[in-house]
């Protein structure tokens, strides 16, 4: 069966009179099946971002659409993820309808979260960025006491690699050269208001 673009169409500057004559119209339901059809492309790839303690608590998270619109969904989410997620060696795992990949370090697991039909090799790079960025910001130190430490670093290397569900960056270098410019722009505002004062 032929696809429907390749059945006759008019030439340029040509009616539909000239169409007509060249044969018959596709038949009826000569479109794909369902199944075949690609997902439109978006830039909006990423649901969600969390970082737990090694209990399943939560530490750092951020969710970009409304797939769980309450801190109560998505707490259970989390919980859900972890019990799955915590006692295996594999770095993807499918759940709900959604592809995770995730990493753990010392006492936190990262995780990554996209729609179902999200290619793992983009959520695995947000993740590796995410994790390297954090291990050159926190000195190699990528645990949970010193994440807490540091929380506001840690949001504004997400910010940076992350905005409203789209990738901004995947490569670490970029993005604490990016977070150091902001830290220092953010003091020197201070120093300016200090001396105005």
């Amino acid at each position: 069966m032929q696809r429907p673009e390749a059945w006759p169409r008019p030439h340029p500057g040509e009616g539909a009179a000239a169409a007509q004559t060249r044969g018959p119209a596709p038949p009826a339901g000569a479109e794909e099946p369902s199944g075949l059809r690609l997902q439109e492309p978006s830039l909006y790839t990423i649901k969600a971002v969390f970082i737990l303690d090694n209990d399943g608590n939560r530490l750092l998270a951020k969710y970009y659409d409304g797939t769980f619109p309450s801190m109560k969904e998505q707490m259970v989410f989390e919980k859900n993820v972890f019990n799955k997620t915590s006692r295996t060696e594999s770095e993807i795992a499918f759940f709900g309808g959604m592809t995770i990949v995730y990493k753990s370090s010392i006492d936190l697991f990262l995780y990554v979260v996209g729609s179902s039909h999200e290619n793992e090799l983009m959520l695995m790079s947000v993740l590796t960025c995410l994790f390297e960025s954090l291990n050159h910001m926190l000195r190699k130190n990528v645990e949970k006491r010193w994440l807490l430490e540091n929380m506001d670093g840690a949001f504004l290397v997400l910010d940076e690699i992350v905005d409203g569900g789209v990738i901004l960056e995947s490569d670490p270098q970029q993005v604490i050269q990016k977070v150091n410019f902001r830290v220092l722009q953010s003091a020197k505002e201070q120093i300016k208001w200090s001396l105005l004062k």
